[in-house]
């Protein structure tokens, strides 16, 4: 499954760079947009979640999983000064769009598993294709978000189920048989 995913994203990023225009036709900024909308509307879908599940946990990982992926992007963003495809500014390296909603994708896959994972990596691969196609991030830039947002995220973000585990187990003293469980939550 891993295989496949990074397969899709590095396939729409290869795409993404074999468009080149100068300037933003209409389309390219229709998609622009979409990624600015989706660079905010995945942490408020995920925070949602959480707060309907009541996943307090979740809240304290997801913290440190932006703010550790928000300060290396901007260390790195300040420090490299890699000018935009676009010529707009000096702050193409990483890709702070890509970061976050990588990190978002991959806590929620840590988090809650593949079956939520799975789409929160499409649509974070498609914010990746997005800012090569507008022409704001070069692939490498794009990569190296996707890299220390997923990187944050898996740092900090235990799964769901850990979180209540339950263990039942035969136990023996060598004269008598018995069972132990334990819920943990």
């Amino acid at each position: 499954m891993k295989r496949i995913i990074l397969s899709v994203v590095l396939a729409l990023l290869v795409v993404g760079q074999s468009v080149r225009a100068e300037g933003l036709s209409r389309s390219r900024q229709a998609v622009k947009v979409s990624s600015d909308v989706l660079l905010v509307a995945m942490p408020v879908a995920t925070a949602s979640a959480m707060l309907a599940m009541k996943d307090w946990t979740g809240f304290k990982q997801a913290a440190f999983t932006g703010l550790t992926t928000l300060g290396a992007t901007y260390l790195l963003k300040f420090a490299v000064h890699k000018e935009r495809p676009d010529h707009s500014n000096n702050l193409s390296f990483p890709s702070g769009h890509t970061s976050v909603t990588f990190a978002n994708a991959a806590f929620v896959q840590r988090r809650y598993g593949w079956a939520w994972g799975a789409p929160a990596y499409a649509v974070a691969a498609y914010v990746g294709w997005a800012r090569t196609y507008a022409r704001r991030h070069d692939w490498w830039d794009v990569a190296a978000g996707a890299l220390i947002g997923a990187g944050s995220a898996y740092i900090y973000t235990r799964p769901f189920a850990r979180d209540k585990q339950l263990v039942i187990s035969p136990v023996s003293d060598g004269t008598s048989f018995g069972v132990y469980a334990s819920l943990t939550f």
